[in-house]
């Protein structure tokens, strides 16, 4: 039996000699197999199957594995190129899916920056830092900056911008589909850079998938939205790195915070008996004509306010007794609220008749870097680069001295005492006068226009200045490095500071110290505002932190945080009735914030990119202006518009689009404000007293396009949401300052720039 087993298997030897021929290579090397196979493929006629077996071979290695390059034996040079692979993918891509990829490009930058620190390629790191600067400058400059002094591996450790960096995942919402596309793209391309890419990604990010479409500004869903005034980025508010800016949410504050006292400060008691019987008095010498109400029953309205429930103690916040000036400044703001033009809520759509009043200065060479009017608007006052104030008065009168041997007649005064650019300014509190002296005829009327005047330079200094005998008071030294913004409280005495140390300082008038210190923001602070009671402040803190914090004067403690901004905060405004807030972003957006609930009511657009320095509320709290780097002033509707379904409007789409906004042509003439009622007024620096200049009027919406070369027009769209209630345009001029007066008239002023 063994025989014939053996005899059947020797059988078999012919053909199996023939499969032995692999059995055998099987055990030699793996180029011996693969000649046989690409012998068989030829021999069948698979010529197009051997040529793609014999590329395929030439990446296997003698053991039979692929070869691969490590990445890690790449060196420096795979983060550069991984970058740029990603890059140049998304750019030719298709433009529905670019909004969203592009925020893919600085989480993989800054996380292939510090990893080429920490492997010790400082000089690659460095080149790879510069070459990069110009994409992210614009939305991540303070981070760059962080990053140059990053050149060892322990500098990484120690600075804290890259601790917040390495310390949580960058968090990144995108649409299912383009994440889908994006791992797809990076596995096809493992070897040339993918892997690096992909890496970093499950290092260092976390991808959260959303069941949204495509977020682009002009895609079905985002009009769709937008027709129907919802949010469109409640998936992209924690985009980034969340909790480790704010520290604290609203939701942790709500739950160990008694509520908000958001209701008027209630008036001292001597000053409100002594200013109800002057007013009396006033009603008995000037009764009021038929249907207009009485001093004395519009005050008394106005004091039933402060009988709420909301309204804080006045002893919470100490305040001077009051003077003959404050009964006189107190009668006035009661006529003014009378007799105040009054701005209801828009019908039909149409805009609110606003009037504007612009004031264009010539011949400042870009040296102005801030700008505030006085509250009775006498007085203009811009801070140049060159570290002096320049005082102005608005109707080219002489401005008026007490200084002992000072007989100068000019109708502006020059403030020098800074060392750095004087970045911020704010007028003391001030109204027109009354003709008489209401306590004694004999003697000449009271003055209530502002006396003084707050200034904060890149010196790290602020300066009060009187402006009777036009010279510095007091100088605050608090802060360390410059100080951006300062700003008078509603009741004055007290003022706010805020600057590059990251915090926000309170202080009084009679004391050189701060009062509060309030700290929790991670950057510089780049703008401030008071709540219209005086017991709370608001600041917003640039580029990384991008968040607003409310703090309480009373108790120095934050009360409220307001996360929503991913562009550089430019401004904040909040309302008279306390119980709304604006802030505006380098990116052109305006939000509205419910103060109450620490929630976000509405976004608006209309603003082209660069920045929106001013906003402002209307007596009745009803609309906002706003004034831009783009040239642009706008009015908002604060409540949500009563026609939903109307779709935004295109700011320099084409003629006839649904609904465009009309061009106005321009030209090289003097530059003015375009407006249904505007009146433009120039300032020369160095000049004659301003003189009126031509106004244009082409009604409301009127807005210019971008000139481009000699007369050639390049348009830009802009989207524009429906509570755009109307917009004016000045041709060659950025508006540094727009402001409601307490009589709802629109104040703006700006440098016209060639």
């Amino acid at each position: 039996m063994s025989n014939q087993h053996g005899n059947q298997h020797g059988a078999g030897g012919a053909p199996a000699a023939g499969g032995a021929g692999p059995a055998h290579a099987a055990s030699g090397s793996p180029s011996d197999l693969n000649k046989i196979v690409t012998d068989y493929l030829l021999k069948k006629g698979f010529t197009k199957t051997e040529a793609t077996f014999r590329k395929e071979s030439s990446n296997v290695s003698s053991d039979g594995r692929p070869i691969r390059i490590k990445a890690e034996e790449m060196g420096p040079e795979r983060y550069p190129k991984a970058f740029h692979l990603m890059k140049d993918w998304i750019e030719n891509g298709l433009d529905l899916y670019k909004f969203e990829l592009r925020k893919l490009l600085w989480p993989v930058f800054v996380y292939s920056f510090l990893d080429m620190v920490e492997q010790g390629f400082s000089r690659e790191s460095r080149a790879f830092l510069k070459d990069k600067w110009s994409d992210f400058e614009n939305t991540h400059g303070d981070d760059l900056r962080a990053f140059e002094s990053v050149q060892l591996p322990v500098h990484v450790t120690e600075n804290l911008t890259t601790r917040i960096y390495r310390g949580t995942k960058y968090r990144i919402p995108l649409n299912r589909h383009v994440s889908g596309q994006l791992f797809g793209f990076l596995e096809r391309q493992e070897d040339a850079g993918g892997s690096v890419i992909t890496l970093l990604l499950q290092t260092y990010c976390q991808i959260d998938s959303t069941a949204r479409g495509p977020i682009e500004p002009f895609s079905f869903e985002a009009i769709a939205r937008r027709a129907q005034n919802a949010d469109l980025d409640e998936a992209d508010i924690q985009e980034g790195i969340p909790g480790v800016f704010t520290g604290v949410s609203n939701r942790d504050i709500l739950d160990t915070h008694a509520a908000l006292k958001l209701g008027p400060l209630p008036m001292e008691p001597e000053l409100r008996d002594d200013v109800r019987a002057e007013l009396e008095e006033q009603d008995q010498r000037q009764p009021p004509a038929a249907g207009v109400p009485s001093l004395v029953s519009e005050f008394d309205a106005k004091i039933k306010q402060e009988d709420g429930a909301d309204v804080p103690l006045r002893a919470e916040l100490p305040l001077p007794p009051s003077r003959a000036r404050d009964v006189v400044m107190g009668m006035q703001k009661v006529r003014e609220s009378r007799d105040r033009f009054q701005i209801q809520d828009r019908s039909s759509g149409s805009g609110v008749p606003i009037s504007v009043c612009m004031f264009t200065f010539h011949n400042t060479s870009g040296s102005v870097s801030s700008m505030a009017f006085s509250k009775d608007h006498q007085l203009v006052a811009y801070g140049s680069m060159d570290s002096y104030i320049r005082v102005w008065s608005i109707d080219g009168k002489a401005l008026k001295s007490r200084m002992i041997g000072d007989t100068e007649k000019t109708n502006n005064r020059k403030l020098i005492g800074h060392s750095g650019p004087v970045y911020g300014l704010s007028f003391s509190d001030a109204v027109s006068g009354l003709k008489y002296n209401p306590f004694d005829e004999k003697r000449p009327p009271l003055e209530t226009d502002a006396k003084l005047l707050l200034s904060s330079s890149s010196d790290g200094t602020v300066r009060l200045w009187s402006l009777d005998v036009w010279s510095c008071l007091c100088v605050y030294k608090s802060h360390t490095g410059p100080v951006f913004r300062v700003l008078w409280s509603p009741q004055g005495h007290y003022f706010m500071t805020a600057g590059w140390d990251k915090t926000v300082r309170i202080f009084t008038q009679d004391h050189a110290s701060a009062q509060r210190l309030l700290v929790g923001h991670n950057t510089s602070i780049s703008a401030i505002a008071w709540h219209s009671n005086g017991t709370y402040v608001f600041s917003a803190s640039d580029e990384t932190d991008k968040t607003i914090r409310m703090w309480s004067v009373i108790k120095g403690d934050c009360v409220r945080v307001f996360t929503g901004h991913t562009d550089y905060i430019t401004a904040l405004e909040c309302a008279p009735n306390g119980r709304i807030l604006a802030s505006a972003d380098i990116g052109g957006n305006i939000i509205f914030w419910d103060i109450e609930k620490g929630t976000r009511i509405k976004r608006c657009r209309g603003h082209a990119k660069g920045g929106i320095p001013s906003l402002s509320f209307s007596a009745e709290s009803t609309v906002l202006v706003s004034g831009g780097l783009d040239g642009t002033l706008r009015l908002w509707d604060i409540n949500l518009p009563k026609d939903a379904s109307k779709l935004p409007g295109v700011l320099g789409g084409p003629a006839g689009s649904a609904p465009a906004m009309q061009q106005q042509q321009q030209t090289d003439a003097a530059d003015s404000v375009a407006a249904g009622d505007a009146r433009d007024r120039s300032i020369t620096v160095g000049g004659p007293a301003p003189t009126p200049a031509a106004a244009v009027g082409s009604g409301t919406n009127a807005v210019n396009a971008s000139s481009n070369g000699a007369g050639k027009k390049k348009s830009k769209e802009v989207t524009i949401t429906p509570d755009q209630l109307s917009a004016f345009a000045t041709k060659k001029t950025p508006i540094l300052r727009a402001e409601f007066t307490r009589m709802n008239l629109v104040v703006a002023s700006g440098c016209f720039e060639p």
